[in-house]
C-alpha cells in the first residue's frame, strides 16, 4: 500500500484525481475561478470534479447536443462544462432551488462568456419541470440530474417527458459510498436513489447502465440512461393491432 493511502483509499484517490486532471488539462482558470467564487460565497463543496466535468462535456459533445437541461445548478461549475459542449445557437436551461446559488452561478457563467447560451430558472424543480412541459418546450438532447436525491424519481419522470428518442440522461451521485445496496436504509438520499433505480429498471423506454467512481469526492457513481422511444412498447403494439384489425375489417367489407 502506498504510504499516502489511507485505509479506505481516499487519499490515493484524491492524489490520482489531481494527477489526471493536471496531466489531461481538465481544469483551467475559468473553472478554478468558479470553484473559488462558490467557496467564497459559502456554497457547499459538492460540485462535480474537473475530471467528471470534462466527461460531461465530452458526453454532450459526442451526443451532438444542441439543447441541454440541468437539474441542480449550484455555483455553475457543471453548467460551464456542459455549456462549453454547445454549438453556436445552442441553449442550456439549468434549474436551481436556491436564489443565492443562482446568483453565484450567473456571475461564474458570465465570467466564462457563456451567458448567452445559459438560462437559469430559480424555484422548485418539480414546478419548473411541469412548467416546461406545460409550455410545450422542445425536447432536450442531454439531461443532467445533480440535485436532491429524494427528488430523483420525480425528476426522472419529468425528464422523460422532456426527451426525444436518443436523449441521454446522466444522473450523478447514485452509489452513495456503497449505501445504495442497503434496502433497509432510512436515509432519504439512499431511498431516493433506490427508487430511481427501480423506476429505470421497470421503464421500457430507456436503456441504462451505472458506473462506480472513486476520486477526490470519494466513492460514488452515476447512471447513464438513453431514451429509446417515447411510448411504452405495449401501447404501440395495441395501436398496431387495432390498425391491423381495422384494415382487415375494411378488406372484408370490400370483398363482400
Amino acid at each position: 500500500m502506498p504510504a499516502n493511502e489511507s485505509n479506505d483509499g481516499s487519499e490515493l484517490w484524491d492524489a490520482v484525481d489531481v494527477f489526471l486532471s493536471g496531466k489531461l488539462g481538465t481544469t483551467d482558470a475559468i473553472l478554478e475561478a468558479a470553484w473559488q467564487a462558490s467557496a467564497h460565497a459559502g456554497l457547499p463543496p459538492i460540485q462535480v470534479t474537473p475530471n467528471l466535468g470534462r466527461l460531461l462535456q465530452l458526453l454532450a459533445q459526442t451526443q451532438g447536443a444542441k439543447r441541454i437541461l440541468e437539474i441542480g445548478t449550484l455555483g455553475g461549475y457543471s453548467t460551464i462544462c456542459l455549456a462549453r459542449a454547445l454549438p453556436p445557437g445552442g441553449c442550456l436551461v439549468s434549474l436551481e432551488l436556491e436564489t443565492r446559488h443562482a446568483r453565484v452561478a450567473r456571475k461564474n457563467i458570465k465570467r466564462a462568456g457563456l451567458q448567452k447560451l445559459v438560462t437559469i430558472e430559480v424555484g422548485d424543480a418539480k414546478q419548473l419541470l411541469a412548467k416546461l412541459v406545460a409550455n410545450k418546450t422542445a425536447p432536450f438532447d442531454f439531461i443532467f440530474l445533480d440535485a436532491n436525491k429524494d427528488g430523483y424519481p420525480e425528476y426522472f419522470r419529468w425528464s422523460l417527458r422532456l426527451s426525444r428518442p436518443g436523449t441521454l440522461i446522466v444522473v450523478d451521485n447514485i452509489v452513495r459510498r456503497g449505501a445504495v445496496i442497503d434496502g433497509s436504509s432510512s436515509d432519504a438520499n439512499v431511498r431516493g436513489v433506490r427508487q430511481l433505480l427501480d423506476l429505470i429498471a421497470a421503464e421500457p423506454r430507456v436503456s441504462a447502465t451505472a458506473i462506480q467512481t472513486v476520486g477526490s469526492k470519494g466513492y460514488d457513481g452515476f447512471v447513464l440512461a438513453r431514451v429509446t422511444r417515447l411510448r411504452p412498447a405495449a401501447a404501440g403494439l395495441r395501436r398496431g393491432r387495432r390498425k391491423s384489425e381495422s384494415r382487415g375489417q375494411r378488406s372484408a367489407a370490400f370483398a363482400s
